[in-house]
């Protein structure tokens, strides 16, 4: 019973099953969830340690009834990875309020309802809470009216639930991923795109799944012990260039 649980959500795929394999690899026993069922299954196959959990954290109703089924199966909770996201983009005039919420529902309200339901846990444990906002909360961008909206408003829940949960032992902290090169990008990303944000960033590359899990993994951990309430980007530096005048880089 000593050893570590964490919570992660939106585990089948992308930073958030690459963060719970490393979680693994460094001991972690983790609850993997998410709300694709078929991906789950396939996720969590041959990952000792781990157990899936079917969950949409869009809906309280779910998310009530799986945070007691994981403290069932893993006896604590040490960490929540809110990572659980849409992206849906488009025009701020063709932006109608069904895509408003539901992008808010599960980029915002999840994290609201997981960390919730998780805190009885967290205080036994002292644990800790990490969101995966976006650059797109710190920056704005076209096309981007509700989902840079929810992360702009995950980096203020996450420095609210610094502010009050600090007296119980927990921390929170917030992740930004800049342009990562998943399978979603890879299929969506002209060749025009790629250029642009090789030239707009100045590491000139995408970042990987990886190495966002890296930092997760980090801010969950006890090295990370005196460190709540803070905003990373893990972008290759996109957000401190704004333009980033390629033209003048060599």
């Amino acid at each position: 019973m000593t050893q570590k649980v964490a919570l992660i959500t939106g585990a089948a795929r992308g930073i958030g099953l690459a963060t719970s394999k490393l979680m693994l690899e460094r001991g972690w026993q983790v609850a993997m969830l998410d709300r694709d069922s078929a991906g789950l299954s396939t996720a969590t196959e041959g990952l000792e340690e781990a157990a899936p959990f079917v969950c949409d954290v869009s809906i309280a109703e779910q998310v009530e009834e799986t945070l007691p089924a994981i403290l069932s199966k893993f006896g604590r909770l040490d960490a929540v990875v809110n990572n659980a996201g849409v992206a849906e983009f488009g025009p701020i005039e063709e932006t109608d309020f069904a895509l408003w919420r539901r992008v808010m529902a599960t980029n915002l309200d999840g994290i609201f309802l997981v960390s919730q339901a998780a805190l009885p846990a967290l205080r036994e444990t002292r644990g800790s809470i990490v969101n995966i906002g976006s650059i797109s909360g710190l920056r704005a961008s076209t096309l981007r009216v509700a989902y840079g909206t929810s992360k702009a408003a995950v980096i203020q829940l996450t420095k609210q639930q610094a502010a009050e949960l600090g007296e119980h032992g927990i921390r929170a902290n917030c992740v930004c991923p800049g342009p990562v090169w998943t399978n979603m990008a890879k299929s969506v990303h002209s060749q025009e795109i790629i250029d642009a944000y090789h030239d707009a960033i100045p590491l000139n590359r995408y970042g990987t799944e990886t190495e966002i899990a890296e930092v997760i993994a980090f801010l969950c951990s006890d090295q990370a012990s005196y460190v709540t309430g803070q905003v990373v980007a893990s972008d290759g530096g996109f957000d401190s260039t704004g333009v980033g005048l390629p033209a003048l880089r060599k």
